[in-house]
């Protein structure tokens, strides 16, 4: 058995339990009576999450649900696989379904033919379809379902007392997710994404990507002033060749380092 590192109290995020970077980050909200499973990554690190998860002493027939923040194949592909372990239903948007259930190598970004990026997508049947205001229930803690479109057409975020697993919305650098038209990006919906965070009451920002980090409304309202630029430039179009926040991650993983201002929780 493995000691429970959680960053709050009843979530887990395995690339900080692991203390290294696994893929995509993947939350595992619990309470006593069970747990949901919010995105996968990739195929090949299914067998090492899940085995991380067994070995947390998480029983696997109490996994509720596995929770696709959208239909991206870094945060997908493994869905399939984990769900023919767990024996849990996926839930997802409706704009998800289509890709998630045909293995759209264009729309997830599994292949892109310019940049040599070809990778299998295996079809996952999608058992429930949730909307804006749904919650998807781990024994007595509920996740509310934000639909947040901008960098998909299918993004979901959601909330958790003042967490919101805020998917690809918003980094701690003040990255957004990949605004690209092949799989549904679309600014202005992105920047009514970024408006109802900034807005809202959450404190917590839990990304699909990176740290966590403590909500900063100055930090999202530079973001948003610069995706308003996006209106009128082509900037988007661009790809990034390397992330420093990444290496910087890497770095505080090595070393044990959580959020900022938050002291490290020791659970069994």
């Amino acid at each position: 058995m493995i000691t429970r590192r959680p960053v709050f109290p009843g979530v887990i995020e395995m690339n900080y339990q692991a203390g290294w970077r696994i893929g995509c980050n993947v939350y595992l909200v619990h309470d006593d009576d069970g747990w949901v499973l919010v995105d996968i990554g990739y195929e090949e690190t299914v067998d090492e999450i899940i085995e991380m998860i067994r070995q947390m002493d998480f029983p696997l027939s109490q996994c509720r649900a596995l929770v696709a923040t959208h239909a991206d194949v870094d945060h997908i592909q493994g869905l399939a696989k984990a769900k023919s372990i767990l024996k849990a239903p996926v839930c997802a948007h409706s704009k998800a379904v289509e890709a998630l259930e045909t293995g759209d190598r264009i729309k997830t970004f599994a292949e892109i033919s310019a940049q040599n990026v070809r990778m299998e997508m295996p079809p996952v049947k999608v058992d429930r379809v949730v909307k804006d205001g749904d919650t998807i229930e781990a024994g007595s803690r509920s996740l509310e379902v934000w639909h947040t479109p901008g960098h998909t057409d299918s993004q979901l975020a959601l909330r958790t007392g003042n967490l919101l697993l805020s998917g690809d919305n918003i980094y701690r650098d003040g990255s957004v997710g990949a605004i690209d038209a092949h799989h549904g990006s679309d600014i202005p919906s992105f920047i009514r994404s970024l408006r109802r965070i900034r807005g809202s009451d959450v404190e917590w920002l839990l990304p699909s990507h990176g740290p966590i980090f403590r909500k900063d409304v100055r930090l999202l309202d530079a973001t948003i002033e610069r995706l308003e630029g996006y209106l009128k430039l082509a900037d988007f179009g661009t790809c990034a060749p390397n992330w420093p926040l990444i290496e910087e991650w890497d770095r505080e993983l090595a070393e044990g380092r959580f959020p900022t201002g938050r002291q490290a929780v020791t659970a069994k």
